[in-house]
């Protein structure tokens, strides 16, 4: 997937807030610019991961196996950490097992739920991965100072708050 990237100047948005008032430029420039960032973001991350036959969300998924590591989780539970749908877990679990990162086994004594677990295959070859994973998160970053950094994250955070008003009916 390409993302689009949102391509308004300044002066573009001065005309359209001439004809829209409700308008804010800086805000509508906040965004494009966040917008963009994540454009160049995505579509990197998308390149790297294919290196490995991986998505960003495969990623997500084998992480938080990663991290889960011997406690039972089930699908449900990984698409409720990722903030996703049950239907796009299995997607990327029916991916991740067969391509050998993980399998689904049932739990004793439940017959009908199951649970996800990297196979040794999947955590030696993620063990491989996250070191260069973990560099390449550093260079991302090395533009920025820790104070920076945590200006970024906090401001993100605020963002986010905000997402509420593109969700309101």
């Amino acid at each position: 997937m390409i993302p689009l990237r949102p391509s308004a100047d300044h002066q573009t948005l001065l005309n359209l807030a001439c004809r829209f008032p409700e308008l804010d430029i800086m805000s509508a420039e906040t965004c494009i610019a966040f917008l963009n960032a994540m454009a160049d973001f995505q579509e990197a991350a998308a390149a790297y991961f294919s290196r490995y036959g991986l998505s960003m969300g495969k990623f997500t998924l084998l992480m938080q196996l990663f991290h889960a590591d011997q406690q039972e989780i089930t699908p449900s539970a990984c698409a409720d950490r990722a903030g996703v749908t049950r239907a796009t877990i299995t997607g990327l679990l029916d991916g991740l097992e067969r391509d050998g990162w993980v399998k689904r086994k049932p739990i004793p004594g439940d017959r009908r739920m199951l649970r996800v677990e990297l196979t040794k295959v999947g955590r030696e070859r993620l063990v491989e991965m996250l070191p260069d994973h973990f560099c390449r998160t550093k260079k991302l970053t090395s533009y920025l100072t820790d104070a920076e950094k945590q200006t970024l994250i906090e401001l993100l955070r605020k963002f986010q708050k905000g997402k509420s008003a593109l969700l309101e009916q």
